[in-house]
């Protein structure tokens, strides 16, 4: 008897999901999703290949470092990185002492109370703290920006599809709307102040085009700073800030893959030795 309804639910239970596949099927065959001009025109990033890609992947220094100065220079203006503190930057480098000199160089202090009085004050960076804010609030963001808010930036490639490459295709992919979406949607055409970008989901953007042309960042080490050169470092950046450790990850993986391989050689040695006399 239990057999029999054990049998019977799960029949009902199959039913009821063949039910819902069937009628999602028809609703979507009855119902097509609407043809609209972000559907048509959105692109897909492309891979920059960088080398913390892979399951093998490292990062480069000296790239997250040039990374690093082009968000100093070019993105802090508008975006923080609450999640990443002035002394992680010595992962990628940077030694106590350089450390120290950005933190209390960083041209947005800290938020702080005069002790004595009570009165809101601004203290200099230390390399325990976070990136400060650019702005003191959100009102304070969004009436800087047009009224859009500005993201944080720290875990930004891992909030995006395909994050890395993400990041350099917004940042490359600013342009004037194409006479083809014009033609076919002439309701689609960008409001004022608003900037096209075929890789932004709704293709128009509130961000101004942060690297307008080739040296805006002077690089330390020599490299030259192109446009694209710059996007890379920075989309290179931004994946150290959203995941520090990965490297770490990838060696444990590394590790672990040796070690299951390692365990299952020596248990198929001890199976072949239990029954290497007995008769098939």
């Amino acid at each position: 008897m239990v057999r029999l309804i054990s049998l019977l639910v799960g029949a009902g239970f199959v039913f009821v999901l063949a039910l819902a596949l069937f009628f999602t099927a028809k609703d979507a065959i009855q119902n097509p999703a609407p043809h609209t001009a972000e559907h048509a025109f959105h692109q897909h990033p492309e891979n920059i290949h960088l080398s913390s890609a892979g399951f093998f992947g490292k990062f480069d220094r000296e790239q997250v470092q040039r990374g690093f100065q082009v968000y100093k220079e070019v993105c802090a203006a508008c975006h923080s990185l609450k999640y990443v503190a002035f002394r992680d930057l010595q992962k990628i480098g940077y030694s106590e002492a350089e450390v120290k000199a950005i933190a209390n160089q960083w041209v947005i202090e800290q938020p702080s109370v005069n002790p004595e009085t009570g009165e809101v004050a601004t203290r200099k960076n230390l390399p325990s703290d976070h990136f400060p804010s650019p702005f003191a609030n959100e009102v304070a963001a969004r009436a800087a920006n047009n009224n859009a808010l500005p993201p944080d930036l720290s875990l930004m490639t891992k909030a995006r599809e395909d994050g890395s490459n993400y990041v350099h295709a917004l940042l490359m992919g600013y342009r004037d709307q194409p006479a083809e979406l014009l033609r076919e949607f002439p309701d689609a055409k960008t409001p004022d102040g608003l900037h096209y970008n075929p890789y932004f989901a709704n293709l128009n953007i509130a961000m101004p085009p942060p690297i307008t042309s080739d040296g805006q960042v002077t690089y330390t080490d020599g490299t030259k700073a192109t446009k694209d050169q710059m996007a890379r470092d920075v989309a290179a950046f931004l994946t150290w800030t959203a995941e520090p450790n990965l490297e770490a990850r990838h060696a444990a993986g590394v590790a672990a893959i040796i070690f299951l391989l390692i365990f299952v050689y020596l248990t198929w040695g001890a199976y072949q030795n239990v029954w290497r006399n007995v008769k098939h």
